[in-house]
């Protein structure tokens, strides 16, 4: 019979996300305390029950679908095989239910009969979102150092250091799901790796390291456009580029190799992404300097090109990881647009870069994008198409296939009306 837990919570003032809330609990009569890590904003458990190599499968998945969480006492290896047993009997549960299965008819008919896919995309998410709560009952304990004391667990300091924060002479235990924690490894892989970029010249100079929680520019179609679409053809004496939202700072990268650009100024609120995009702009010892700023949108002062790739989607991030992804009510499109007039050279353009992704799930339509545009006293000049190569266009099996089958990726020359 497993061993209950009741979790209590306490919310911790001014601490910074994602680790705000002290979790306190009892264990064989001794009391434990954790700060609760959880970069998706998910509440912790308040139940736990110490789990451990002789769980079977279809006991945690039954208590990790009642909201329990499953704290792992055994084996490490044996923890990451459990979430791949959860993640089987959520993916193929063994009966589906009358309701589940109009669904999945409702949605075939949809496709076939052309209805827009939005609603079919939400309720994607809300799966995922399900799918996500459930994988992430099985939690891992960590000591005040982000060591992990179980049996062949990796070595994730340098991991958990990079993603949360250097844990500091007053640090104290932390808890998370697995599956948070392998989220954190993974980024530290990429970022150690980086992502060959080939717009950026030639190996091995051409890698752009991604930190943990800032978007990975692993398609490349979009970098490439900004790559090789033309400057404008008349730029004053000195020719200033800005990157609004840069991310890893890529597009500023990009921007600078190019021998027309005298100065690129890159901009962001993220303090991980400023973080990344200096970091990245240093190891790449570009021809050309690179200013990076925190900013809300645009910086000061005017430019002969101004490059935005926003998310693409205007739908609510689920977490701060989703915010590269997911724009709400499309603010940061329609502040890009509303700030670019009064921001451009003479003669200069507003390269947006957009997919129409959004419009292929019917959450954003042409013409809506086209009246936002003329509103903020702008008219397009030209556009540059391109199709996306990544894996997920081409799998058939994904519930959005036919959205991303259609997909194209475009730079909107934008110029003042």
């Amino acid at each position: 019979m497993p061993t209950f837990f009741s979790v209590t919570s306490t919310p911790l003032p001014e601490t910074a996300a994602p680790a705000s809330t002290l979790i306190e609990w009892k264990e064989a009569g001794v009391a434990h305390s954790a700060l609760w890590r959880s970069e998706r904003g998910a509440a912790p458990p308040r139940r736990i029950v110490e789990a451990d190599d002789t769980m079977a499968a279809d006991t945690a998945y039954r208590l990790a679908c009642e909201g329990t969480g499953l704290l792992w006492r055994g084996d490490f290896q044996n923890a990451r095989q459990m979430v791949q047993a959860l993640a089987r009997r959520i993916d193929k549960p063994p009966k589906a239910s009358k309701l589940a299965r109009v669904a999945v008819k409702k949605a075939a008919d949809n496709a076939i009969s052309g209805v827009p896919a939005g609603q079919d995309f939400h309720l994607h998410r809300q799966a995922q979102s399900q799918r996500a709560r459930v994988l992430g009952m099985v939690l891992i304990e960590f000591g005040a150092d982000y060591s992990v004391d179980l049996r062949r667990a990796p070595d994730a300091k340098q991991a958990c250091t990079e993603a949360w924060g250097p844990a500091g002479e007053d640090a104290r235990p932390s808890m998370a799901s697995l599956r948070e924690l392998m989220g954190v490894i993974s980024a530290h892989e990429w970022r150690k790796k980086g992502v060959e970029i080939p717009a950026l010249g030639k190996a091995p100079n051409n890698r752009i390291h991604p930190h943990y929680g800032v978007f990975s520019p692993v398609r490349g179609e979009y970098v490439d456009l900004v790559a090789n679409a033309p400057l404008p053809a008349s730029p004053p004496s000195k020719f200033v580029a800005f990157d609004i939202g840069t991310g890893t700072g890529v597009l500023s990268a990009v921007l600078a190799l190019r021998p027309e650009v005298d100065q690129v100024v890159a901009t962001d609120m993220d303090p991980r992404a400023l973080e990344c995009a200096r970091e990245n702009i240093y190891r790449l010892r570009l021809p050309n300097p690179v200013k990076v700023m925190q900013a809300d949108l645009y910086p000061e002062g005017l430019a002969s090109v101004i490059v935005c790739n926003p998310p693409w989607l205007p739908a609510r991030p689920g977490s701060p990881l989703e915010g590269a992804v997911y724009d709400e009510d499309s603010r940061m499109l329609l502040g890009f647009l509303k700030g670019l007039p009064a921001h451009l050279a003479p003669g200069g353009e507003g390269w947006l870069i957009l997919s129409n992704f959004a419009e292929q799930l019917g959450l954003r339509t042409r013409a809506e994008l086209l009246d936002a545009i003329k509103a903020s006293g702008l008219r397009v000049a030209g556009r540059i198409d391109a199709r996306p190569e990544h894996p997920k266009a081409l799998d058939a099996s994904n519930p959005l296939h036919k959205a991303r089958a259609a997909e194209v990726t475009s730079l909107w020359r934008l110029v003042a009306a």
